[in-house]
């Protein structure tokens, strides 16, 4: 936020020492007021950037620096050139405005190299840091070595490590070692300790409980370090059911009732005026071209793999010649198989639009992952591990994957992996602006279809 008001003052400071820069003029008639709000509104949308560097920012570096200082100037300069096309503004000088971000950049990436550790040795003097004592193993101290060094800067120190194997296999920099874990009651006297964190916490309930019983007795915080994450090798998330707490491998936003019932009115609210309006339409012209090309039944109707694994028959129009052949091969760029109209249907995706029937039904979702055949469905399980991941949520007409590339016949392990890669990616991440940023994106390739279309 501080970075956002600095970077805000800029403008109306850099206008005020124009007379001192040779070249560079500004019409005393232009009103300010409108950019200076909106590079304030960008730079609040762009500080989501810095979220993912919440715990590094004090060491963030001079690469880390340019890199954010890039993101955030460019939805500052997107913003602002909104409004001087919004307002049709000839007056402001196009000079001032590049000279303006230029500066703004530069100082950005001085603010970012240097702003948030100085304010840690402000805020986190020496004195001001809790003294730690932590318990467990020699192992378990190396898993959060990285993490004790990185969280100095607000308001951390380390004392010393108490555990029960001996002094060589658990001594380190940070933390050495201080005793055995009996020891806990002496030393939080001696050291006057603030901190206690748990490492291990597969130790009998009774020794956990009188650490607790210790550490409330001595007005210590206590902290129980979660390390399944490290133990599985996976990162564990978690959640609240009911009053119980779960650690789950991944979030998935679409089990929140809330957000199930807002995706489902979104699909319904597309779906049923495509399905009255657009679709009886589309079947007529299909139909016909179907009779003059290739003769045969006007949709495509197979089983497919949905939600949790359950099978549902999936509508398409049918775009190959109505002849034997075997369904479980995927159709190729060139395809014999596929008449004249049924190319130009499929690579317009035009073919889908009786999807729409199933996402009234419930089978599928305007957005989700693309659902496979059965058979697709074991052969691609076995080449990535993660694969019926995308199960979790109702397969779509439309998804993440295909407006990034990701469509079509699937011939290199390392296009299925990207394609798993963005699927699960929605499932963890689903939120209804993203359902309709993959919706408009989808619309825009209906009709400048993508090199992958066939």
């Amino acid at each position: 936020m501080a970075v956002t008001v600095i970077v805000t003052a800029v403008l109306p400071l850099y206008a005020e020492v124009l007379p001192v820069l040779p070249r560079v003029r500004l019409d005393k008639a232009v009103d300010l007021l409108p950019y200076v709000v909106v590079t304030f509104l960008a730079m609040l949308v762009s500080s989501s950037a810095i979220k993912q560097y919440t715990g590094s920012l004090h060491i963030l570096g001079f690469a880390g620096a340019v890199g954010l200082a890039a993101r955030q100037v460019s939805h500052v300069a997107a913003a602002v050139f909104a409004v001087v096309f919004v307002l049709k503004d000839q007056a402001i000088s196009r000079l001032f405005l590049a000279t303006f971000l230029l500066m703004a950049f530069v100082l950005l990436i001085y603010l970012h190299a240097n702003l948030p550790a100085m304010l840690s040795r402000l805020l986190f003097p020496e004195r001001a840091k809790l003294p730690t004592i932590f318990v467990g193993t020699g192992a378990s101290m190396e898993d959060i070595d990285s993490w004790v060094s990185s969280r100095g800067h607000i308001g951390i120190r380390p004392i010393g490590v108490l555990c029960d194997e001996p002094a060589s296999r658990v001594d380190n920099v940070l933390a050495p070692h201080l005793g055995r874990v009996d020891a806990l009651a002496r030393v939080l006297k001696e050291m006057e300790i603030a901190q206690v964190i748990l490492l291990d916490w597969h130790m009998p309930n009774e020794r956990i409980e009188s650490i607790v019983e210790l550490c409330e007795q001595e007005g210590v915080r206590f902290l129980i370090h979660n390390n399944y994450a490290a133990r599985f090798a996976r990162q564990m998330t978690p959640v609240e059911e009911g009053g119980r707490h779960f650690l789950v491998l991944q979030t998935e936003p679409l089990e929140d009732p809330i957000n199930g019932a807002l995706k489902r009115a979104l699909d319904i609210s597309i779906a049923l005026p495509v399905c009255v309006f657009v679709l009886p339409s589309l079947c007529l012209i299909v139909w016909l071209m179907q009779r003059l090309q290739a003769p045969g039944p006007l949709f495509f109707n197979r089983p497919r793999g949905g939600r949790n694994r359950q099978p549902f028959n999936m509508f398409k129009f049918r775009s190959m010649y109505a002849t034997d052949h075997d369904i479980n091969q995927q159709a190729t760029r060139g395809d014999s198989r596929v008449f004249p109209f049924g190319q130009f249907m499929r690579k317009a995706s035009l073919d889908e639009f009786p999807q729409f029937y199933n996402v009234l039904r419930g089978d599928m979702s305007v957005v989700g992952p693309r659902p496979h055949l059965p058979k697709h469905d074991e052969e691609f399980s076995r080449i990535t591990r993660t694969y019926h991941g995308r199960s979790f949520v109702k397969p779509g007409i439309t998804g993440l994957a295909q407006i990034r590339g990701y469509r079509g016949e699937i011939t290199e392990p390392h296009k299925l992996h990207r394609r798993v890669y963005w699927d699960l990616y929605y499932v963890s991440r689903w939120s209804l602006w993203l359902d309709i940023r993959i919706i408009i994106t989808t619309g825009w390739h209906v009709f400048f279809p993508p090199d992958s279309a066939y």
